[in-house]
């Protein structure tokens, strides 16, 4: 099937006043910030949470099951808003990301917690990529780098917030861990009347049906990569049946997925997609930064509170250096790319800041001082702001009206995708090397060590005999700068894979939106 021409697809699409974008962006803004806050809101909280349930090393799962089900759901909530309609979709997702959530905040072992934050990826996953599809319905490229500043803008105080709420939860007395569930609720219900209320979008029959053989392929593909990288090294041995087992299956159920792709009549990710060298790309780049990026959220608080010693609510605020740069990036990228129209030279150096940032991350140790780790976040903030929502952008440009759903969930697939493989693969690294290095450390200083392996909480390890909490801090630290070096690679072929990007010319004229009257009201105008 030939894709259709960008530009003349363009033509068709209806416009909306500079008010009706602002009305709509808010109800999309808000979403948003409930599904990320999601995830940064635990970030702080979870080595309280697996010192209160047990399972320290489970940690990543708690992390990485909202990761996988967001993952594999991302592509699949694209196609059936194509045939359902993005609102209903959008509101359904919000539903189910409250019900997870309350099951979350109810948990009373580390099983049904993981199983919850499952089911809150499974709603995020909606909420994440039909934000950005139907930010694409209703703006034209040349102007949507203005409104998709505001919407990194978003996962800017998403970030920020979320650590420092987990924090101050964690540290409050009267509230506890559970909240960090509960309080996504209040704002998930928000936006679901606001998207209700403010979203009014053409009602749009497509001919189309639901692709189950290749829902089934890809979900499942990425599901058995997450187990393999997860459990491998912990659950079981790298070089063992279960290794072989889940690796055959992650190839098999790749191949099946390319077979069902090919011979679907409305494929999830359509091949013509892969044929579109910038979505190939910016697919690339989206799984490195989000290895980057997810492995820096999850793991970072665990050094600020295990090796630093500090609160949750501490470890919070030192985050934001992190967000105030993606913050200032974000949105000032987005202001010049629509007068200039050009877009390509802030992932460039979006990506050279995300590998400057893991190589001084890499060279962090236990007695590092607050202002070099804050300078260090700083530069990965700033990396972030110029990175993340000008891939997508810049794969929404190059593809057809007809494949923005496909194109904009493809893109959150892989970057959740990378993300979910960052933290699954950097908890391994992590675990294992932390093991080690502590009993490297006991048989130097001549201690025994206990049975067990869980750490505990930081609270429990800052009690601990001075010698012995001196072991652990330096273990952990020396550990989480393994992790730290591991992702400099990663980084380093997200930032080669930009430097191939080509930079195709962005649709609409600067003055376009400006140019629709706020006399047409709530209704459209003609193109």
């Amino acid at each position: 099937m030939a894709a259709q021409d960008p530009a003349a697809s363009e033509q068709a699409r209806p416009q909306y006043t500079h008010r009706q974008i602002l009305e709509i962006l808010s109800g999309l803004m808000l979403a948003m910030l409930t599904a990320m806050i999601s995830n940064s809101v635990i970030a702080t909280a979870l080595p309280t949470i697996v010192g209160d349930l047990g399972g320290q090393d489970q940690l990543s799962w708690v992390a990485s099951a909202s990761l996988l089900t967001m993952t594999a759901s991302t592509p699949l909530w694209g196609k059936l808003s194509d045939i359902a309609g993005r609102k209903l979709m959008f509101q359904t997702a919000l539903i189910i990301f409250v019900v997870a959530s309350v099951c979350a905040g109810m948990s009373q072992g580390i099983g049904q917690l993981i199983a919850a934050r499952a089911g809150q990826g499974l709603g995020a996953g909606g909420l994440s990529a039909l934000a950005q599809v139907i930010l694409g319905d209703v703006v034209e490229p040349r102007q949507r780098g203005r409104y998709a500043g505001f919407m990194g803008a978003v996962f800017g105080v998403a970030t920020v917030a979320g650590p420092l709420v987990g924090g101050f939860i964690v540290d409050a007395d009267a509230l506890g861990w559970r909240w960090c569930f509960y309080v996504c609720v209040p704002l998930a219900i928000l936006a679901f009347f606001v998207i209700q209320r403010v979203l009014k979008l053409p009602r749009t029959r497509r001919d189309t049906s639901i692709d189950v053989f290749g829902a089934f392929t890809i979900t499942g593909g990425a599901a058995t990569l997450m187990l393999l990288l997860s459990m491998g090294g912990k659950q079981f041995a790298w070089n063992s049946a279960w290794t072989y087992v889940l690796l055959g299956a992650t190839i098999a159920l790749l191949v099946l997925a390319i077979v069902a792709e090919r011979t679907a009549r409305d494929p999830i990710l359509p091949p013509r997609l892969f044929r579109n060298r910038t979505f190939v790309l910016t697919s690339l780049v989206s799984i490195c930064v989000g290895m980057a990026m997810f492995g820096v959220m999850i793991y970072m608080p665990q050094y600020l509170q295990i090796a630093k010693g500090m609160s949750p609510t501490a470890s919070g605020l030192m985050t934001l250096p992190l967000v105030i740069g993606m913050l200032i990036t974000s949105t000032t990228s987005g202001q010049i790319i629509t007068r200039t129209g050009r877009y390509k030279i802030f992932p460039v150096a979006g990506t050279f800041c995300v590998v400057v940032a893991m190589i001084l991350l890499a060279r962090l140790h236990t007695d590092s001082p607050k202002t070099l780790i804050g300078a260090d976040l700083a530069v990965l903030g700033i990396g972030m702001g110029l990175t993340l929502q000008i891939l997508i952008l810049a794969a929404q440009n190059a593809a057809s009206t007809a494949d923005l759903a496909s194109t904009t969930s493809g893109i959150s697939f892989f970057r959740n995708l990378g993300g979910a493989m960052g933290v699954a693969a950097f908890g391994a690294i992590l675990t294992n090397r932390v093991a080690s290095e502590i009993a490297s450390g006991f048989q130097a200083a001549g201690i025994r060590q206990a049975p067990g392996g869980d750490l505990g909480s930081p609270d429990d390890i800052q009690m601990l005999p001075g010698p012995v909490r001196d072991i652990v801090r330096d273990a952990f630290t020396n550990s989480l700068e393994t992790v730290f070096i591991a992702g400099i690679p990663v980084a380093i072929i997200g930032f080669l894979a930009v430097l191939a990007l080509k930079e195709v010319p962005l649709r609409g004229s600067s003055g376009r939106a400006e140019a629709v009257k706020e006399a047409s009201g709530a209704g459209l105008s003609a193109p």
